[in-house]
């Protein structure tokens, strides 16, 4: 698949949803469709700890994945707290959010979310791609590199659920396949109909409409898919626990 092009339309919604947005993914990735996804980055490496977690927290392993990171932050600790919320504030183009992250239900990815905003990873990064459809309506973001194939130098692993939905504000990781999450994640402006397949760590809770705005503006060409018609950067994420 080259990379941008849009996929095909299959007959259910449900597929159409899930080819819009992993096939999009791999594409912008720019690995071919068939062959096995690649993690988006490596530079720096942690393992999980052998002996258990305190109470309250989990062992998350963040691995080197293939590619050298867009920007090097280093890597999140490998033991990361699995109870409560935090909350963070994205200064976007147009305007800013407040997103509650949740760490009862996903805590390495919100761990993981939380190391980059504070080191810095998020600023001044674009976001790279929208979908506008009756069935997929997200905003992507996440790569400073500003080409869809950016990651923080690991991977880590899916926290899903078969209950996973994503309606209007929610807040996910995008991937190239299983456990390949680094650091691009998508909002969503809409209600989307996707497969449990993508990790939710958050809500926004102040400022969806600042997407809804960048999305009514449409894509560069006008179609269902492709960069945001005027250019949208995350100046800063900052996170208060």
């Amino acid at each position: 698949m080259r990379r941008h092009q849009h996929p095909a339309r299959p007959t259910s919604v449900v597929t159409r949803a899930f080819a819009a947005l992993t096939l999009g993914v791999i594409a912008l990735l720019g690995t071919a469709c068939g062959s096995s996804a690649t993690p988006a980055a490596s530079s720096t490496s942690a393992a999980a700890p052998a002996s258990p977690a305190p109470a309250g927290s989990v062992n998350c392993a963040y691995v080197p994945s293939a590619r050298p990171a867009a920007k090097d932050v280093g890597v999140p600790p490998a033991v990361e707290p699995a109870t409560g919320t935090a909350a963070a504030t994205m200064e976007l183009t147009g305007g800013s959010l407040t997103i509650e992250l949740d760490r009862a239900t996903a805590p390495c990815t919100v761990g993981s979310f939380v190391h980059l905003s504070q080191a810095g990873y998020y600023d001044d990064t674009p976001c790279h791609r929208l979908t506008a459809s009756p069935s997929l309506s997200v905003l992507q973001c996440g790569d400073p590199s500003g080409s869809g194939g950016g990651g923080p130098g690991y991977s880590y692993a899916d926290e899903t659920d078969p209950t996973m939905v994503y309606p209007a504000g929610t807040v996910a990781m995008a991937n190239a396949g299983p456990d390949t999450n680094g650091s691009q994640f998508f909002l969503v402006y809409a209600d989307s109909s996707l497969p449990p397949n993508y990790t939710v760590f958050g809500t926004i809770t102040e400022g969806l409409d600042v997407v809804q705005g960048i999305a009514a503006k449409g894509t560069t060409g006008g179609g269902p898919d492709g960069k945001p018609a005027e250019p949208v950067t995350i100046s800063a994420v900052t996170v208060q626990d």
